[in-house]
């Protein structure tokens, strides 16, 4: 991505709730993606693109698009970094916003997530994705 690209989306981040239309949607379907990617020491290339690729077959937007995957990046950097969120933090969170809004477990997509195990080098990690995976489609299940 360019450079004024990446500024342009680092401002739109900073003030997503004004510029970014249904922005709580798009944080929800970020924090999922997050939640799978975070598990991974060192996420790479191959997460975000997915994720990319994903949003594109959501929202058919290439801005929706890449505003999904930075949204995400910008989650598992956090996960990763010295922030207080971990990742049972974000699964209760999500739990939170499903009870909250419970038809947002219609964007639990669990065969979008599937091709993040791909990137998965290590099978101690994938198994654990898997588990996350199991974890969102009973939430998808229960909440719909």
């Amino acid at each position: 991505m360019a450079l004024g690209y990446k500024l342009k989306h680092y401002l739109f981040n900073a003030f997503r709730e004004l510029f970014v239309y249904h922005h709580s949607s798009l944080e929800f379907r970020a924090k999922i993606f997050a939640m799978v990617i975070a598990v991974k020491e060192e996420p790479d290339t191959c997460d975000y693109e997915l994720v990319k690729a994903a949003g594109m077959q959501i929202y058919n937007d290439e801005d929706r698009a890449n505003t999904l995957a930075l949204t995400t990046e910008e989650f598992v950097e956090r996960i990763l970094g010295r922030d207080p969120l971990d990742v049972d933090t974000l699964a209760q969170d999500i739990v939170r916003e499903l009870k909250l809004i419970p038809r947002y477990a219609k964007k639990i997509d669990v065969e979008q997530l599937q091709p993040l195990l791909a990137c998965s080098k290590d099978p101690d990690t994938r198994s654990y994705q898997l588990n996350i995976l199991e974890f969102l489609e009973g939430l998808k299940h229960e909440y719909e």
